[in-house]
């Protein structure tokens, strides 16, 4: 069996008519398939050149008829006969029916139809002015024979398809169904017309890779028995541009900023073949028709990547992120509030950051220089002068550290810490230039200044720097200072200004300092004169009225200058501190037992020598005593010394005091 299709003859010139004009026209398929146990549908329509009143009087159905010259008349198997006069018909009838009319329809039915039905099929038809005969072919198969699918040419990827299945049969009394191995949109037609019998499915579907080499099957169903009775496999070749494209990092993982990386293009299947690559890589230095591609330095923003395969179409990867690891980026100080600082306000510094890959990240604070504390928020309630400085914001992750720019905070604060400097610092001499300067701490400076003296005294002098030239001897003493600025005043505590004295100064008052000590001086000389005089007389009376008992008088003979060598017996007593310092004294030795015994031995040796015709009540010797660890004889260096050459001790009795020469001093005893 093979499919006729639309190419199907009419057979309205093929008619075997008795009569040597043909008046009658037949349209109808010439040929038609079907299967023992099926039904055939002949569709079949007529018409008559001779107008409309020409119709049927008798229709004969033959098999594999032939035509008896001889006799003039057509012979074979008759399955069909009837008058259409009298409605009478053959005893074959039963398994075919006339379904048309007397005017222009001569379809048929022959139902079942079996294997030797196949063959030559005529229609004899009669008028009662003419007779004819139509043929056409029966061919009548054991199975079901197996539908015919129909594909385009070509079949692209992801552009839809109609595939057509189609049997070239069709019979109202007998159901057929055509089923699709794919999932999509079916679309059943049944056609019966005299061009053409068929009964077709369409399937729409959209292709893909998968669908290349896969099987498309039609299958020909009996929904009523609910079997199988045919199939048609076919092969499907799906053109695709490579549809499993991906893109692959073969970088170890994380990828940090700067690193090198490298991706490769692959795919899963392309038909046909694979014949170059592109990238979309932005920003990449080196783009490449290759399967592969490197970047070099990866930056920390890198965007994402894909790859496109090509045969004769493109498909492109999905995108790749490079996920690059990197330090925080664009660190910065937010400062609140953001007007103007002023001590004593409540100041925040928050560090902030754009981004961070690992997020997970640490923050520090520098100011200075030196390392502060440890957390995202600076707070300063309230904040002072102190708290002024450079500040920096370090945010660091595993992957480095990232710094701020340099935050300066400036407090703004009136005038403190005043005081006054002076140069030069040392003291200024008299006739030079002295500068006092108002030294302050304030933010902004100080605007404004007064200066005033130890007296509080307004100098009316409004500068920062107060200039004494030249600088008299008044103008020492103190001074102070005021300075103010927008925020506030302060003042300092008094700085003493020194001024010395000029060269020809301290000359004119030396020399009347000189004149002046060298007056005392001369003064204190002739008072001590006069004091000596006054002491030595206050001495000499006040020895006269003490001298009894046990006294001893010190005497001293100017006169006399006898070598110590000549008076052995003397005992001298020298004591150079208390030398021109006493003219006279009083000695009292208490008498220890030692005392008491020299002394009577002295009074025993001595006492031979008194004349006898002195007063008894008198004792006047000399005594001498011979303990040298007692005084120290002592031999003046020089005889004419005003010091003491020679002395005595002369023990004087409970009786009068002998009258002294005029040529004996009271003189100092020195121990």
């Amino acid at each position: 069996m093979h499919l006729l299709g639309p190419s199907l003859l009419l057979l309205g010139y093929l008619v075997f008519s008795d009569s040597t004009y043909n008046a009658w026209t037949f349209k109808h398929p010439k040929t038609l398939y079907a299967w023992d146990g099926a039904c055939v549908w002949i569709p079949c329509t007529y018409s008559s050149l001779k107008g409309s009143g020409h119709i049927l009087d008798n229709l004969t159905v033959y098999h594999n008829f032939t035509y008896n010259k001889t006799a003039k008349n057509y012979v074979g198997t008759v399955l069909y006969s009837k008058n259409l006069t009298t409605e009478e018909s053959t005893s074959s009838q039963e398994r075919v029916r006339f379904l048309g009319n007397r005017r222009n329809n001569c379809t048929l039915l022959i139902n079942p139809v079996r294997v030797d039905d196949s063959g030559l099929l005529g229609l004899r038809v009669m008028s009662r002015t003419d007779k004819w005969m139509a043929s056409l072919n029966l061919s009548i198969s054991e199975r079901a024979p197996q539908p015919h699918i129909e594909l385009p040419q070509e079949i692209r990827e992801d552009q839809e398809v109609t595939a057509t299945c189609s049997l070239n049969f069709a019979c109202h009394d007998y159901q057929i169904h055509l089923r699709w191995s794919l999932e999509g949109t079916v679309t059943t037609s049944t056609i019966l017309s005299t061009e053409t019998v068929t009964t077709q499915s369409s399937l729409h579907f959209q292709p893909n890779w998968t669908h290349d080499g896969k099987n498309l099957t039609c299958q020909l169903w009996d929904p009523m028995k609910k079997w199988l009775l045919s199939e048609k496999t076919v092969l499907l070749e799906v053109k695709y541009p490579p549809k499993g494209v991906t893109t692959v990092i073969q970088n170890p993982t994380p990828i940090r900023e700067g690193d090198s990386v490298t991706l490769s293009c692959t795919f899963n299947s392309s038909n046909p073949r694979v014949t170059r690559y592109n990238w979309n890589s932005p920003g990449s230095q080196d783009q490449t028709s290759q399967e592969k591609l490197t970047i070099r330095k990866v930056t920390w923003d890198a965007a994402p990547v894909k790859c496109e395969a090509c045969n004769q179409w493109c498909s492109w990867s999905p995108s790749v992120n490079l996920n690059v690891h990197y330090a925080p980026k664009d660190v910065n100080i937010q400062i609140s509030p953001h007007t103007e600082v002023r001590s004593g306000d409540q100041v925040f510094l928050r560090c902030e950051f754009s981004s961070s890959h690992p997020e997970d990240v640490h923050f520090f604070w520098k100011k200075d220089g030196s390392l502060l504390k440890k957390q995202k928020t600076l707070t300063f309630d309230p904040i002072s002068p102190e708290d002024s400085g450079t500040y920096h914001c370090l945010v660091n992750n595993s992957i480095g550290q990232t710094s701020s720019e340099a935050c300066e905070l400036r407090v703004l604060y009136a005038p403190r810490r005043l005081r006054v400097s002076i140069s030069p610092k040392d003291g200024v001499v008299e006739g030079k230039m002295a500068v006092l300067t108002c030294e302050s701490d304030a933010n902004p400076a100080p605007s404004h200044y007064n200066w005033f003296d130890g007296n509080n005294q307004d100098l009316h002098h409004y500068g920062q720097t107060l200039r004494l030239e030249p600088v008299k001897l008044q103008h020492s003493g103190s001074y102070w200072c005021r300075g103010a600025n927008r925020l506030g005043q302060s003042q300092s505590p008094p700085t003493t200004l020194t001024v010395y004295y000029s060269a020809a100064t301290i000359s004119r008052r030396a020399a009347l300092g000189v004149g002046f000590c060298l007056a005392i001086f001369l003064l204190a000389i002739w008072g001590v004169k006069l004091q000596r005089n006054w002491k030595r007389i206050q001495r000499q009376q006040g020895l006269q009225e003490s001298s009894s008992g046990q006294s001893f008088f010190v005497r001293n003979i100017k006169a006399r200058r006898t070598p110590q060598a000549e008076r052995p017996h003397s005992l001298g007593c020298y004591n150079p501190v208390m030398e021109d310092a006493v003219s006279y004294a009083t000695l009292s030795f208490p008498l220890g037992e030692t005392d008491t015994q020299r002394l009577r031995d002295a009074e025993s040796s001595e006492m031979r020598e008194i004349p006898p015709s002195r007063d008894d009540s008198v004792t006047y010797a000399v005594v001498q005593n011979r303990q040298v660890a007692d005084y120290e004889n002592v031999t003046p260096e020089v005889l004419d010394d005003e010091g003491i050459h020679y002395s005595e001790l002369v023990h004087f009795g409970n009786g009068k005091r002998a009258l002294a020469q005029e040529g004996v001093e009271y003189v100092t005893l020195k121990h």
